[in-house]
């Protein structure tokens, strides 16, 4: 079923037949042992980008999400004020490697979700998502945000 969901995701974000690409700000790959999945993102990067992020939505694609971006790292805490639709939330650090991940947040809810400090972005794709395709702090994530020289997996070409 993981395998199925994780062919599912690929190929969704990618399209048939395309091939792993050069980073693109409206694409983020993750990687693990698990294997390696790729979303297509809207970015939030400005505070009223980050004050809306996923409210009001009804649904969302499985191969799509919102990576919200920060100008340094800080400590990352989010709730789910008028987000109709159940999250997974991944925190990651400067380096791009997920270090906490919330599942399933609740929608309406507006208990704080705290992701730690030193977060330098937080990736929202649907709920449950994650557990079904493996990813684990840990985790690598590719995408312009993260700076070359200390990613831990840096865009090329």
């Amino acid at each position: 079923m993981r395998s199925m969901l994780r062919a599912l995701v690929l190929i969704c974000a990618m399209g048939p037949g395309a091939a792993w690409a050069a980073c693109r700000e409206d694409v983020v790959e993750l990687r693990g042992d698990w294997g390696k999945a790729r979303f297509t993102v809207e970015i939030a990067d400005d505070p009223e980008e980050q004050m809306q992020g996923l409210m009001h939505r009804q649904s969302m694609a499985t191969s799509a999400g919102m990576l919200f971006i920060y100008d340094t790292p800080r400590a990352a805490s989010f709730w789910m004020r008028n987000t109709l639709i159940s999250l997974d939330m991944l925190f990651l650090d400067a380096q791009g490697v997920v270090q906490h991940i919330h599942h399933d947040a609740k929608p309406l809810d507006e208990t704080p979700i705290f992701g730690g400090d030193d977060i330098l972005a937080v990736l929202e794709i649907n709920g449950g998502l994650s557990r079904r395709l493996g990813l684990v702090p840990g985790s690598q994530m590719r995408h312009p945000a993260f700076a070359a020289g200390t990613a831990a997996w840096p865009c090329t070409g």
